[in-house]
């Protein structure tokens, strides 16, 4: 079993983005680097890294991690659209992906709406393409919630003018 460190940091990161640049595989991210993403800084630790992929690129990336040493981490949730890759340095990726037609719709895989793949950020100052602020925020609901989830939720809304969702109360109420 890959034992996980306790972060994946900004430069882990740009290593895995640079990875993907060199193979001209497009990636979004998603998740809590998102949120940093759109907030221009890291605000808080992250266990792993959430990318949303094009299903056809997934062959490709399993091939390119495999080679560099990373395995498949099985999780309860895994799925050909929704798997885990951990190095031996405990290295996450969380890999969701995704298969849209010509009009845009989602025909395949991870049912990401197209517009929730098409906001901008920066990691280290390095531009990227992320989940937009208010998708990440609706993207943040149907699950059991905890204090990262709502660390994220609280800035993004704090920063963009958005409404903290009433599934978040219970946790604003103990912020007073």
């Amino acid at each position: 079993m890959l034992e996980n460190q306790t972060e994946m940091n900004a430069e882990d990161v740009l290593k895995v983005i640079q990875l993907f640049n060199q193979y001209k595989i497009e990636i979004i991210i998603d998740g809590g680097w998102a949120v940093d993403a759109l907030l221009g800084k890291q605000t808080r630790s992250h266990e792993d890294l959430d990318l949303a992929v094009f299903h056809q690129d997934v062959p490709q990336i399993r091939a390119i991690f495999e080679a560099r040493g990373y395995q498949e981490v099985p999780r309860d949730d895994s799925w050909e659209c929704n798997f885990v890759y951990g190095d031996g340095q405990g290295h996450l990726i969380d890999f969701h992906s995704c298969t849209f037609d010509d009009k845009g719709n989602n025909i395949f895989g991870v049912k990401y709406p197209y517009e929730s793949l098409q906001g901008s950020g920066t990691i280290a100052d390095f531009p990227v393409r992320c989940v937009p602020p208010d998708w990440l925020v609706k993207f943040h609901s149907g699950y059991e919630l905890n204090e990262n989830d709502f660390h994220d939720v609280k800035l993004l809304c704090k920063r963009f003018n958005l409404v903290i969702p009433e599934d978040f109360a219970t946790f604003h109420k103990n912020e007073k």
